[in-house]
């Protein structure tokens, strides 16, 4: 029992941490709102909710960006979830702006390509309406998918702040199951949207739950891999990791007097 009440405990103040987050950086940024992409997926639900809960439902804005292969379901959760916590919900399809870029020269349009540029389509879209309103953006990116770079640059990984990036995705949904977020977005397979049918855990060859285990072995270890899905997770984790540092420069600061 006593465990139960100490993990119930620490569960508590870590969300009171995020919340506190997101008002620090929503109080000295000076603007007025908050901006957040809402997919129908689990970890765009939790990042609002822990908005709402930081400034307020009125001062959130959930955008859904659906392209053609969206399922109309994904919407229709958003919009439950945007209700149930007074956001406001506006739907914005990025097919237009997607033709506009098939019309390049050498436009091809694999999976891969689409993807990133749907990623990096929606980012622009969601900065647009902050800057316009001039708002913040939430980010959405978990810790697990993080790690392992499934994410695009300056897409789905860009932000103004992130309030769920420590938490691996397996905590994702113990804290969506605190925060009340519907059983009908806790129970759907994770999916990037990115084409009809397309799985993340499929895509990335591992279930969450083996990822999430294999980064935190990884990580007590020294980063060392001890199980072959240990070693497919740090083989994922080295390969990405451009994708955690800084653009690679030579500015150096000037020197003082």
């Amino acid at each position: 029992m006593n465990d139960m009440i100490d993990k119930e405990a620490d569960l508590g103040c870590r969300m009171g941490q995020v919340e506190q987050m997101i008002r620090y950086a929503y109080w000295t940024s000076g603007c007025k709102g908050i901006v957040i992409g809402l997919s129908g997926g689990v970890d765009s639900a939790v990042a609002a909710v822990f908005c709402c809960r930081a400034v307020g439902g009125e001062k959130v804005v959930g955008l859904s960006l659906p392209s053609a292969v969206s399922k109309p379901s994904d919407i229709e959760d958003a919009a439950t979830l945007c209700k149930k916590w007074g956001m406001e919900h506006r739907v914005v399809s990025i097919e237009p702006v997607l033709d506009g870029f098939r019309t390049m020269p050498g436009f091809h349009g694999s999976p891969y390509l689409i993807g990133n540029l749907m990623a990096r389509t929606r980012m622009a879209i969601l900065y647009f309406y902050a800057n316009r309103d001039h708002k913040l953006v939430c980010g959405t990116s978990n810790k697990s998918e993080y790690m392992l770079g499934y994410c695009t640059k300056f897409g789905d990984n860009a932000a103004d702040f992130q309030p769920i990036v420590h938490l691996y995705k397996t905590e994702v949904y113990t804290i969506a199951g605190e925060l009340g977020i519907p059983e009908s977005i806790m129970k759907k397979a994770p999916s990037a949207g990115l084409w009809e049918g397309q799985s993340d855990e499929e895509e990335i060859g591992l279930s969450y739950e083996e990822i999430d285990t294999s980064l935190r072995m990884l990580e007590l270890q020294g980063w060392q891999a001890k199980t072959s899905t240990e070693k497919k997770v740090l083989e994922l984790v080295k390969k990405s990791e451009h994708k955690r540092l800084p653009a690679p420069n030579l500015l150096a600061l000037p020197k003082k007097p």
